[in-house]
């Protein structure tokens, strides 16, 4: 009987023996000698996600050349940063669930949270100050900074409601696409780091970062489609906590800017009023559904998509190259 793999487990396999090294790196990282630390950590561990970004970083290092040390460091670098932040989301959003399980926040309670994000953080942080990798510090903190500022973004727009196209792939570019392509600059510095830059170096890590960009904005595109797609919001992320929290996705901005003022004014109360995600969500599903939005959201996920392609046409054949498309596709062709 012929055993199937799902894509994920396809798209890993040229890292499969180096995400096991990863991990190993992973949990060095978190050890410290205060128990309650540990403890959190030991949890955080077993209950860890699909580990997309780590994988990023090992696959573009080795599309580019091969993984060494300085790949598992920034790795872990990736891991420990993207970690603390959804510690930190929970305590702001008042999270009580993660991945299915109980947050930090929800079992050690906010205090706890966010020193287990901040001690993590500080790790990472602390980790490559000490390897002198001084070009990693200089990635990743650009990317918190966009994080930032594209979530006080987003908080502002959604107070006023008046977010455009613009400012929606302004968003997710920052939320989303700047830590993805964090992962795989870092990839690339890995295997050519900013003191010993040789010939090809600079163009594969541009050439890396905006893969990494292209593919975080097509995946969260394709993450606001699924509330729209499903309307009891089984899989995905739903869209009425979107509209909960009145959050503008691409869908509806696409709505709003396609019917007639009275609709789009209509529509924008409930979105206001904070209705829509409960008396009026099939409603708004259905304003969406009529205005062709969610073939026009489908489409822009698919041009991101395929320009993340095009970035890597710069790289030389591989597995690791042929696995970074195969993810490409697999973001906006995903079900959950």
């Amino acid at each position: 009987m012929r055993i199937t793999t799902s894509p994920l487990q396809d798209i890993l396999e040229p890292v499969e023996r180096e995400m096991k090294e990863f991990h190993a790196e992973f949990r060095r990282a978190m050890i410290s000698d205060v128990p309650l630390v540990n403890l959190v950590a030991k949890y955080l561990i077993c209950t860890k996600g699909k580990q997309l970004r780590p994988m990023l970083v090992l696959l573009s290092a080795k599309a580019c050349g091969e993984v060494n040390d300085a790949t598992y460091r920034a790795a872990t670098l990736v891991e420990l940063l993207h970690t603390a932040t959804l510690i930190h989301d929970d305590v702001i959003d008042d999270s009580e669930l993660r991945r299915g399980f109980a947050s930090i926040k929800a079992l050690w309670r906010n205090k706890v949270g966010v020193l287990m994000g901040d001690y993590l953080l500080a790790q990472g942080l602390l980790r490559t100050v000490k390897t002198g990798e001084y070009h990693f510090l200089e990635i990743t903190s650009n990317a918190v900074r966009r994080m930032s500022e594209g979530e006080l973004y987003q908080l502002q727009k959604a107070r006023q409601l008046n977010i455009d196209e613009a400012g929606y792939f302004r968003i997710i570019a920052d939320k989303t696409a700047s830590l993805i392509s964090t992962c795989c600059e870092l990839g690339a510095a890995s295997v050519f780091p900013s003191k010993e830059i040789q010939s090809n170096g600079s163009a594969f890590r541009e050439a890396m970062k905006n893969y990494g960009e292209a593919v975080g904005i097509a995946f969260q595109i394709r993450d606001d489609l699924f509330g729209f797609e499903h309307a009891n919001g089984s899989i995905g992320k739903p869209a009425e906590a979107d509209l909960k929290e009145k959050k503008m996705t691409l869908p509806l901005i696409h709505s709003l800017s396609n019917a007639p003022k009275g609709d789009r004014n209509y529509i924008i109360g409930l979105v206001k009023s904070g209705k829509a995600a409960k008396e009026s969500y099939r409603e708004v599903i259905d304003f969406v559904s009529m205005n062709g939005s969610i073939a026009y959201t489908r489409a822009k996920a698919e041009e991101y998509s395929a320009n993340a392609c095009e970035a890597l046409s710069l790289l030389p054949e591989s597995e690791a190259r042929s696995a970074l498309e195969a993810f490409a596709r697999y973001v906006i062709e995903r079900d959950h």
